[in-house]
């Protein structure tokens, strides 16, 4: 597929800006260290003449302790080709988080440091007290040996030459100390074998609203192993030259500009910078930056990571302009429109998808017609969603699944890397990870389901009690999506099936990925069905590998749940036992593994959420089996481009191919990024359903029916044998004669 907006996780596109930004500046900045003193006069006034920034901008220096970044195959540190943006935006981006694991992934220093400090005061306990003689620092101030790193407090080869220098000691104490320190030096070898790269420094400018203008990484190194003063002697000119940067070719969204004034987040680089920073045109604060941020609300904006749709080069290297026909693609200039026009085969070049993509952008209203107070806010094509979720104090919970926060080492992740069923659900309250850190946002569950069919967004928040503020829409969009395919969808496409009067029903969830992340949710199809049973299995190989086989059942106890796991669900299914009340309960069982692989009974319906066919290899031998089978399967898209290219892709598999899809009245409200294009992408827009190949094609197995019995000589067995006693004679006769 062409376009990946609506599939690819919004962090990579964010960390391929990132990298893109940082490897252009450390170029410019190593040309920059070379210039004669005239050409650096040059480049000041240059910044001079630039138009001024009437938002205050904040230089911080953020220092790491805890995290490290391991590189794996293919992955090369610094402003090498291994991490470069041409990588997470080539030909084959990868989609998902999850996909960089091979190449880098965070680690925890946390643990190796406590390891290793114990072991120090182990051994300077057991030696002398000559052996922590701290340096003092240029100022005066001590250095605090123990919040040093791990290669800081034990170079290597120290503890070995401290053993040899002490003494007065027995003999059997020193082979104690032998063997402990040979431990030592095992445990210390295992780790430099994949000794993790330490991020020991972080400057980050942004403005005073958030927005990421520049950064520069400091890997541990000579900055380190020097005192502090030395340290920030090193770091003043590393700090201007990011300055300079930043206003000649700001990351985040602009031309270039100088700010007004700017604050600095360090006593020592602030008084450093007081000499260096009006040579600018740049009113410097007359006291460093003592807190987090100077608003109260301040968060960092989500950036618009702008590429051109050919060659990926961001909007702070080229001025991107969108196609003068569609308006949907971005292109840096003429080369690459012509490039795109002109590819091979015909039907992947932007002439044959011109006037498509543009019938496509015509939806652009419809879609962002929705009944909430801020949806002129979440559907802009420059939404801030970071800071509209920090806003609202959206930034625990379930909502961390929505916005960009990635879960540090050794934090509790959701589900990801931990059990996801009964490690998370916990009995009580079944919309505890739908909070945030203000009130409420989830009503008490009404006493009577509703009395017709809820058709929108206005339908189910008038009946639920919700004000049209409440952003719950978001997390709901899942399980009120499932409930507009049971109640209206099947009923008019599938009528013969008579779902609406079954008592319990099947359903699988295909190529599961946020919506198993987002799995308490579907609690809501219990308070909009109360009188079906519902079994919800989740099917993927992108599910994690510990899930698998996993079964539990959320029961209803009043107004909470009760989570436990699972026994009996096909009996109970088919007996349609009641809980208390008349409520039934919610099956949840996971299956890590391609649909195709899947052994069990039939479902009674197959969704898929944002499925993206043309995106992954396994839906060449998902989709024939689906037809196999030949239940309803519906599936949703983030926009209609993918709904064509899913069309394309079920003829391809089977001979089949997709209804029309039409837009989901229970989308989500977010408007998604889009990297090299304009187009329209929300969560779950359209939806349509699977048109199988008729049983009689050739290329499909025939499903059992009534049909012509074209080669059949045995069934009318009883007649001919009435017939051959008859004509015995005569036949034989005629044989002979011929």
């Amino acid at each position: 597929m062409e376009f990946v907006s609506g599939y690819r996780d919004e962090f990579l596109d964010f960390t391929a800006l990132l990298f893109g930004w940082f490897r252009k500046f450390v170029a410019e900045r190593g040309a920059v260290e070379t210039i004669l003193e005239g050409r650096w006069q040059q480049l000041e006034a240059q910044i001079r003449r630039l138009p001024q920034d009437p938002a205050l901008w904040v230089l911080h220096v953020l220092p790491n302790r805890s995290v490290g970044i391991s590189l794996g195959r293919g992955a090369e540190p610094g402003p090498g080709p291994g991490l470069g943006a041409g990588w997470l935006l080539g030909d084959e981006p990868p989609l998902h988080l999850r996909d960089l694991s091979p190449y880098v992934s965070f680690v925890s220093l946390e643990e190796g440091e406590e390891e290793e400090e114990e072991e120090e005061e182990e051994e300077n306990g057991e030696d002398n007290a000559s052996t922590e003689k701290v340096e003092p620092e240029e100022d005066g101030e001590p250095a605090h040996g123990s919040r040093e790193s791990p290669q800081e407090a034990n170079p290597p080869g120290e503890p070995e030459e401290s053993e040899q220098e002490a003494g007065g000691a027995e003999d059997g104490c020193r082979e104690d100390r032998a063997e402990d320190r040979t431990g030592t030096e095992r445990r210390k070898g295992r780790k430099s074998e994949a000794a993790p790269l330490h991020l020991s420094c972080l400057l980050l400018v942004t403005d005073e609203h958030g927005t990421i203008l520049g950064i520069d990484l400091l890997m541990e190194g000579a900055q380190r192993s020097a005192g502090k003063g030395s340290e920030t002697e090193n770091l003043a000119p590393r700090a201007y030259a990011l300055l300079c940067h930043s206003m000649a070719c700001p990351m985040g969204s602009g031309d270039p500009r100088k700010p007004r004034q700017l604050t600095v987040g360090d006593a020592r680089l602030h008084r450093k910078l007081e000499s260096l920073v009006p040579r600018l045109g740049v009113k410097l604060a007359k006291t460093p930056m003592r807190t987090w941020g100077p608003q109260p609300g301040f968060t960092f904006a989500s950036l618009r990571a702008r590429t051109c749709h050919v060659c990926h080069k961001h909007s702070f290297e080229v001025k991107l302009a969108p196609c003068p026909q569609c308006s949907a693609v971005l292109y840096c200039g003429e080369a690459c429109l012509r490039a795109d026009w002109r590819r091979c085969p015909d039907d992947v070049s932007h002439r044959f998808w011109c006037p498509r993509l543009a019938a496509f952008m015509e939806r652009t209203g419809e879609l962002a017609t929705l009944p909430f107070t801020y949806t002129a806010e979440v559907t802009s094509e420059t939404f801030n969603k970071e800071a509209f979720l920090a806003s609202r104090g959206l930034t625990r919970g379930y909502w961390t699944q929505i916005s960009m926060l990635i879960p540090g080492p050794g934090t509790p992740r959701h589900p990801r890397g931990s059990t996801p069923s009964l490690g998370l659900l916990r009995n009580g309250d079944p919309y505890q990870l739908l909070q945030g850190d203000g009130p409420a946002l989830m009503p008490p569950v009404p006493p009577d389901p509703p009395r017709g069919l809820l058709g929108s967004w206005q339908d189910y928040y008038a009946w639920r009690g919700l004000s049209l503020d409440s952003p719950m829409a978001v997390l709901l969009t899942y399980p009120l999506t499932v409930y507009y395919v049971i109640t209206h969808l099947v009923p008019q496409s599938f009528p013969e099936l008579n779902i609406q009067n079954k008592q319990s029903l099947k359903i699988h969830v295909v190529e599961a990925g946020k919506e198993f992340d987002l799995v308490m949710v579907f609690w809501e199809l219990l308070v909009l069905l109360p009188h079906v049973a519902l079994e919800l299995q989740f099917v993927g190989d992108g599910l994690p590998p510990e899930s698998d086989q996993q079964h539990f059942t959320l029961q209803r106890d009043g107004p909470e749940v009760s989570v436990r796991p699972g026994s009996g669900v096909s009996a109970r299914l088919s007996s349609g036992t009641k809980e208390k009340g008349g409520r039934r309960d919610l099956q949840i069982k996971v299956s890590a593994r391609p649909y195709h692989l899947l052994q069990g009974p039939k479902p009674d319906l197959v969704i898929g959420f944002n499925s993206g066919f043309g995106l992954k290899d396994t839906w060449l031998s998902s989709l024939p089996r689906l037809q196999s089978l030949r239940v309803p399967a519906f599936f949703t898209e983030s926009s209609e481009y993918g709904c064509v290219m899913d069309d394309q892709t079920m003829a391809v598999a089977t001979g089949g191919g997709t209804s029309p899809p039409q837009p989901n009245p229970f989308r989500s409200p977010f408007r998604l990024r889009a990297a090299d294009n304009c187009m329209p992408w929300y969560c779950n827009a359209f939806i349509f359903h699977l048109v199988y190949k008729p049983p009689q094609g050739g290329g499909t197995r025939p499903a059992p029916g009534p049909g012509p019995p074209v080669p059949t000589p045995a069934p009318p067995a009883p007649a001919p044998a009435r017939r051959r006693r008859g004509e015995k004679k005569p036949g034989r006769g005629s044989r002979r004669r011929r």
